[in-house]
């Protein structure tokens, strides 16, 4: 017997599961009260069973209910339409303030029956509405995060109500991933579909073959890798993993054993595993493993880059020493180190909690660090961090800037005189820079990857530089004059400052003409590519600003429309080429006899690349000159003559609208 208490015009009833069945009965219903009746509106149904009450008679007032109560009589299971089922002798009873209704009689059962056949196929999206399923679902399930919008798209939930599975929005409101969550935090604990979003009508699908799989219109987007085996169930655990069972309850495919960027407490994370990182703002990821006996982090570049592992970590609390780590798991307020035979070896303690029975979770962050939240606390973070040093990450700052404390960068000494503190190039290896050399970053850095990683070679700093720069592919080194290790890197992140550890002389590869050139395939060649033409108009203008006067004959040329008859008949020039005709009117501009006509060669540059127009030149004439000077002066908001001189006079060519200096 289950009650719902009265609410004025809405009446929610939640109905229990039946003793005598196997699965629920009823599910959450909807019930808008109006002045004459009542009619129920179906919340949520699962898909297989399709639970439903009785409509009231017209002698009970909606406004007057105080209760529903539901009793139920066993009949049997009548199939229906659109593959749901009917369970056909409830009885309902209503208790009222002014009377008792009485149950339907036969007649009344007939017509509500036809009623929710109608509703069915009128309206087949309402009775396809998803209830939330309690740790387990079967084949034949489906649905996206439309079908679970009245649980935040959440469909199967753990017993304890701890952890559930669904659709999550992501940064974007309109793309959706497929997460385990902790309900109590809302931290995510695994995804299914990071790289790739879905939208909020994309499904999720348990077909009747035992195939699971995330669909992204007709493209799997995710599908779990089962061997080949039929799934007969999928199962939500109270611990947070995510369980795919065959038919004999074995286990084909659990979340503990894909782990994406988070672990969780109890987990084990052995040799195998990774977790990786969502892309950092320079599409760096991190990724954490364990690998020849030792728990390593890494800077996910072409060739990764460790920065952090157990055996270097100065916090661990040896239990048992010596032993190779196959196995991490998170137990109470530590981290724990085990063997392949799962003997303690050491632990990392993390907080300085003393609930042994805490539920953590360790994340790492795009940022490089690994983070450990207590879900029992909201997801409250620990202080305690890996690594401990902010300046040890791979990117706590822009490429070659020099990391210190509290995370202030600086430019090294070697590229403070490059625009940006940038090298210019980001590989060499495909021929488009044409000469580079290696400048000094400056002593008293290193790396932080340089106690991790073997060295390239063993040399002097001569042999070092010269291996660099014969390597295309070697962007910076690192020599210790000690040791006469050197260390070279095709992908480079921050460097530190080297305290009281050792230090290291730090070369960096750069373009040779000082440039700030890129591998865009765009800007830098364009700027070595001027048409021969304009390169020789160039070089003839600055001869002719240089005399300061044009034969009288350019300017009859120019009024009778005859400019090409001042060129060079030996000249061999395309007749269509527009660009001849602009030369020679930017020419005459920067003859004019009034100097203060004349425009800067860093115009006279721009007009001959097109950047601007060039208007016709004034004529030679006073007349001309004058109301050409008058012209430009009424329309000019910009610069000021800098006086009498061959070309540089910006003040009476500002109406041509010309960018600043390039």
């Amino acid at each position: 017997m289950t009650q719902a208490k009265h609410a004025r015009n809405i009446l929610f009833i939640e109905a229990s599961q039946p003793a005598r069945t196997e699965r629920p009965m009823f599910a959450n219903l909807l019930v808008s009260a109006t002045t004459e009746e009542l009619s129920f509106h179906i919340l949520s149904v699962s898909t297989t069973l399709l639970v439903w009450i009785y409509g009231l008679s017209e002698e009970c007032p909606a406004m007057e209910i105080d209760a529903v109560t539901l009793d139920y009589e066993f009949g049997v299971y009548h199939e229906w339409s659109w593959d749901l089922k009917l369970f056909v002798y409830p009885v309902l009873e209503v208790n009222s303030t002014s009377s008792s209704c009485v149950v339907m009689d036969q007649w009344g059962l007939v017509r509500f029956m036809g009623s929710i056949s109608l509703l069915v196929l009128l309206f087949p999206g309402t009775c396809k509405a998803g209830i939330q399923s309690v740790r387990t679902i079967h084949p034949g399930f489906r649905g996206s995060q439309m079908t679970w919008i009245n649980y935040d798209g959440l469909f199967l939930i753990s017993n304890n109500s701890d952890f559930a599975f669904g659709f999550r929005t992501t940064e974007d409101v309109t793309r959706f991933l497929l997460n385990i969550v902790h309900l109590g935090s809302m931290k995510v604990i695994w995804s299914a579909n990071r790289g790739s979003p879905v939208s909020n009508s994309d499904n999720f699908i348990f077909g009747e073959d035992g195939k699971v799989s995330l669909q992204k219109g007709e493209d799997v987007v995710w599908a779990a890798d089962t061997g080949g085996k039929r799934v007969s169930a999928i199962e939500m655990q109270d611990s947070g993993n995510l369980v795919l069972l065959g038919n004999d309850s074995s286990v084909l495919w659990q979340s503990f054993s894909h782990p994406t960027n988070t672990l969780i407490s109890n987990q084990d994370f052995v040799d195998g595993m990774k977790l990786v990182s969502d892309p950092s703002s320079n599409n760096l990821t991190h990724i954490l493993e364990i690998k020849s006996g030792d728990m390593t982090l890494y800077a996910g570049f072409q060739t990764p880059q460790p920065y952090w592992s157990v055996q270097k970590e100065s916090r661990i609390t040896i239990n048992q020493g010596g032993g190779n780590v196959d196995v991490a798991s998170l137990r109470g307020n530590s981290w724990r180190f085990y063997d392949g035979n799962k003997v303690f070896l050491s632990q990392f303690i993390f907080s300085d909690s003393i609930d042994a029975n805490a539920t953590w979770i360790a994340v790492l962050g795009n940022d490089g660090f690994i983070t450990f939240y207590n879900l029992d606390e909201s997801g409250s973070a620990s202080q305690t961090k890996i690594p401990s040093d902010p300046c040890s990450r791979p990117e706590p700052c822009d490429a070659h800037f020099v990391c210190s404390g509290n995370n202030v960068c600086q430019c090294p000494s070697g590229l403070r005189t490059r625009s940006n503190c940038q090298t210019g190039i980001v590989s060499t290896c495909d021929g488009s820079h044409d000469s580079t050399e290696l400048v000094s970053a400056g002593e008293g850095l290193t790396y932080f990857s340089l106690g991790f990683l073997p060295p390239s070679s063993k040399t002097n700093l001569e042999g070092c530089k010269s291996a660099c720069q014969s390597n295309c592919s070697c962007l910076a080194l690192f020599f210790q004059n000690s040791s006469g290790n050197c260390f070279q890197f095709s992908n480079i992140g921050s460097f530190q400052n080297s305290k009281a550890g050792p230090s290291f002389m730090a070369y960096i590869k750069v373009l040779s003409d000082g440039g700030s050139g890129s591998n865009n395939g765009g800007g830098g060649s364009s700027k070595k590519s001027f048409p021969i033409v304009v390169i020789i108009v160039i070089a003839t203008l600055i001869a002719i600003c240089e005399k300061s006067h044009f034969p009288s004959y350019a300017f009859k040329m120019m009024e009778e429309g005859k400019l090409r008859e001042i060129l060079d008949s030996k000249l061999s020039l395309d007749k269509d080429d527009e660009r001849v005709s602009t030369s020679i009117k930017v020419a005459l501009w920067c003859i004019q006899e009034d100097m203060h006509l004349r425009p800067s060669m860093t115009k006279v540059v721009q007009m001959l690349e097109g950047l601007s127009p060039v208007p016709m030149p004034p004529t030679s004439s006073p007349l001309g000159s004058r109301l050409y000077s008058s012209f430009f002066k009424s329309i000019s908001g910009e610069g000021t003559s800098s006086g009498p001189s061959d070309c540089n006079s910006d003040a009476y060519l500002s109406a041509v609208q010309l960018s600043g200096p390039r």
